[in-house]
């Protein structure tokens, strides 16, 4: 009797281990889910550049799962939906990350930055493993890079010509929500009034605000153009987020997969970025052949406005320590 308890048992614990056995390495390679949100849309060149991500990573067991046009997370709500682990992936405005780590505040700031490579560099050096440090520590989120989509511009529905801040004065330029936002438009003279960039188009149309201010190639995209009547090309901030991905996922990469991961963020980031400057180039053209003015106004008039405007500002006042100067001098 005890034999054959003994031998029942024995066949038992054989099945078992000959289930785990087979379950697995079936099980170990299942694709682990990365639901991605962003407010740009599927027409836009940065839903190229996650789809060339989404398939480079393919081979470190992920599946890419992309939301575009805000339908997963309203604009500005994914780094929240990150933090409670409703999201792997987002495509995140700094201006987001500056709510939560004020010292953040100095990458929105007017006139930083002076083109797509010199965010590169500054991303790439010292400053920006200190800035991603800060998102790791105090987030929960690993940022792989900043994601260009072009130097943000002032477009008018008003003939009014702009060749100084002192013009804008008055002058109701839609700005995303958020106090970084609402001080940008004000560091250029205007006065800031949040929109949704969903009702951009049609606060233009109505006459509930006068302009925007975006990049070109976004206003080719939502067709701006067709209610503004110019241009004015201020180049008062390079326009960027950061591709970034839960520490949660992050931390459970070996460092091979780390590495190959990151590889093709880089990639992606770089290609999408180089398109973004050919299509930059060819949109000024463009926008003139629609019938609107373009043309660029007192730069240093409005450089010297914006720098003593966030200077004198509270915000300023988190900047870590000639962080600045080191930007500047890179």
């Amino acid at each position: 009797m005890g034999f054959d308890i003994n031998r029942r048992v024995l066949m038992a614990a054989g099945a078992a281990l000959l289930a785990w056995g087979t379950a697995g390495p079936a099980a170990s390679q299942a694709p682990t889910n990365l639901r991605f949100s962003a407010v740009f849309s599927e027409q836009d060149i940065r839903a190229n550049m996650m789809k060339q991500f989404g398939e480079a990573v393919k081979a470190q067991g992920f599946n890419l799962q992309p939301y575009y046009g805000g339908t997963l997370f309203k604009q500005g709500t994914e780094l929240v939906a990150m933090q409670r682990g409703n999201l792997e992936m987002g495509n995140i405005a700094p201006q987001d990350i500056s709510n939560q780590v004020p010292e953040w505040s100095i990458v929105t700031s007017a006139y930083l930055f002076r083109d797509a490579d010199h965010l590169k560099k500054v991303f790439a050096s010292d400053v920006g493993q200190q800035l991603k440090k800060m998102a790791s520590d105090k987030l929960g989120i690993h940022i792989l890079g900043p994601t260009y989509f072009g130097a943000r511009h002032v477009g008018l529905k008003p003939n009014k010509k702009i060749s100084k801040p002192e013009d804008l004065a008055g002058i109701k330029l839609r700005m995303p929500g958020g106090d970084a936002w609402q001080f940008l438009g004000q560091s250029l003279g205007a006065n800031p009034t949040p929109m949704a960039y969903a009702e951009v188009y049609t606060g233009l149309q109505t006459g509930a605000i006068d302009g925007q201010d975006n990049p070109l190639p976004n206003v080719q995209n939502m067709k701006f153009y067709e209610v503004m009547s110019q241009i004015a090309l201020t180049s008062h901030l390079v326009g960027f987020d950061v591709l970034a991905v839960s520490n949660k996922v992050w931390d459970s990469l070996s460092p091979e997969k780390k590495a190959a991961f990151q590889a093709a963020a880089d990639k992606a980031i770089e290609w999408s970025t180089q398109e973004h400057l050919k299509q930059e180039a060819q949109l000024a053209t463009f926008f003139k052949e629609k019938g609107l003015e373009v043309y660029t106004p007192d730069l240093k008039a409005f450089r010297e406005f914006a720098q003593k405007k966030y200077l004198t500002s509270d915000l300023a006042k988190s900047w870590p320590a000639g962080m600045v100067d080191k930007i500047n001098a890179m």
